[in-house]
């Protein structure tokens, strides 16, 4: 994906956010939910127009500091060599954002909607869509498995990724479908976060071998 292609696809995004939050705005309740514990339950309430406008305000800010990271991108590290990936990441976060205004927005209109299970559906989706596109990015400090043992090795970042493609991928599929099948998304988000672990711990074992050999 190009940049131009990037910027035009966001800039629609955000402006259909904010289009939804003046449709809605006249429906919603006075106090709106912002934020949910790991149950699903409301736990934070804000005024109407703090809900309906926070989360589109935010998600500018967000794409437009994505939009600055290649170029404070030092030497070496330039995302230029996998910048359509970069561009494509960039328009998922902001869906994802979106995404979970949509899903706010309609908690505040029906109080009985399941805020975790759709939550958690939507992170899984991304994190899978993110997966599928990891073993094509290249040593950077803004997208990827960032550790000091990736970082610091060409070999140990190519090869901790194409791993973390193929578990982000196949456990982001398999917890969106578990999700739809009615598993606890307490459970899918235990898993979730154990498997993020799995690369970065890879990482590491395979930096030391590679150093025990004197390869890195």
């Amino acid at each position: 994906m190009s940049v131009r292609s990037m910027v035009a696809w966001g800039v629609l995004v955000l402006a259909l956010m904010f289009a939804y939050s003046i449709w809605l705005y006249p429906n919603l309740p006075e106090q709106v939910p912002t934020h949910w514990n790991w149950k699903g339950e409301v736990d934070e309430w804000s005024s109407k127009p703090f809900g309906a406008f926070f989360l589109p305000s935010m998600t500018v800010i967000l794409w437009l500091v994505l939009l600055v990271l290649p170029w404070l991108s030092p030497r070496g590290f330039k995302v230029e060599a996998f910048r359509p990936i970069y561009n494509i990441i960039v328009l998922m976060m902001v869906v994802l954002m979106a995404y979970i205004h949509l899903v706010a927005l309609q908690a505040a209109l029906h109080p009985k909607l399941d805020m975790a299970r759709a939550l958690m559906g939507g992170i899984l989706l991304l994190f899978a869509g993110i997966g599928a596109l990891l073993g094509r990015v290249k040593r950077n400090f803004w997208v990827g498995v960032r550790t000091p043992w990736t970082l610091a090795s060409e070999v140990v970042w190519d090869r901790t990724h194409r791993l973390a493609s193929r578990v982000y991928t196949i456990v982001g599929i398999a917890g969106a479908l578990a999700i739809l099948a009615g598993v606890p998304p307490t459970v899918c988000l235990v898993v979730f976060f154990l498997v993020v672990f799995v690369p970065v711990v890879y990482s590491l074992v395979l930096y030391k071998q590679l150093e025990s050999r004197g390869a890195v």
